[in-house]
């Protein structure tokens, strides 16, 4: 996909997100607004999977370990064709396959995850099997800013640079909200860039709204050879929709009423 279409994908999941949180009355659609872009280049442009063979052995493995935002996964998957969007619409219900973290039981999702701090850990077993195995996948882990508060983030993210995993991507969702309140308030994660490069990753900061630095710090990887990379994507929760921007409220709240008419009636106009 050329930037263009990327961008108007972007968009297209943030319309299917909205319909899906607001039907299902479920939550963390700020979440879900602050990757949109990098979920769409990742699908868009980055990853190497085929959706009709969704355990294709050398396929690049992608982590969504703010499992939360399961919504605008789930979307992009539909949309790429692991599944009919038609299930778009059972989102969060009783009984449905699509639930409200996400689920390996859904075509083109590796792991369930939502106990956040283990995506990380599980991607670097990932990634030391594919280095083993001299097999040529690779594999992307899209975390959150607030799941940097454990432990196990950090000892996978020794382990990584021990083993040279340069097929190991990282990509933070540096949004700055977690949960309640402001990241800064709950537990303050800078100097981040310095923490990371400390482990011994490589870090690439970038706008992560910004259609062509995402495909370009993407299609780049590993940053140096021998490393892991991480890239920390500067982000706005919400993204998108005005009154949902950098706002804590919409970690939780779900757009009923005049508040998705107004959410709905600005992303159809961009």
């Amino acid at each position: 996909m050329q930037s263009q279409e990327l961008t108007a994908f972007a968009r297209h999941l943030r319309l299917r997100v909205l319909n899906m949180v607001s039907q299902a009355k479920s939550s963390h659609i700020g979440g879900n607004y602050s990757i949109a872009e990098l979920i769409a280049v990742l699908y868009g442009t980055i990853l190497r999977v085929d959706p009709s063979n969704p355990h294709w052995k050398n396929r690049d493995r992608f982590i969504l370990s703010k499992g939360h935002a399961c919504a605008i996964l789930y979307a992009a998957l539909a949309e790429k064709g692991f599944f009919s969007p038609d299930l778009l619409d059972t989102f969060y219900q009783n009984g449905s396959l699509l639930i409200g973290h996400v689920s390996h039981h859904v075509p083109g999702v590796e792991i369930s995850t939502g106990s956040l701090g283990h995506g990380l850990p599980i991607g670097v077993g990932m990634a030391l099997d594919g280095k083993r195995s001299h097999s040529p996948y690779r594999v992307f882990v899209l975390m959150s800013d607030g799941e940097c508060d454990t432990g196990t983030v950090w000892e996978a993210a020794l382990f990584a640079h021990h083993h040279h995993l340069d097929n190991l991507t990282v990509i933070v969702d540096y949004n700055k909200i977690q949960s309640l309140d402001r990241v800064q308030k709950t537990l303050d994660l800078e100097p981040f860039v310095d923490k990371w490069r400390a482990f011994g990753w490589q870090v690439h900061e970038i706008d992560g709204h910004d259609i062509e630095e995402i495909q370009s710090a993407l299609l780049q990887l590993p940053i140096i050879n021998g490393f892991p990379s991480c890239i920390i994507a500067h982000t706005i929760k919400g993204k998108g929709v005005s009154f949902m921007e950098n706002e804590v409220l919409w970690h939780y709240r779900s757009p009923q009423g005049e508040e998705f008419d107004a959410a709905l009636q600005e992303l159809q106009s961009i």
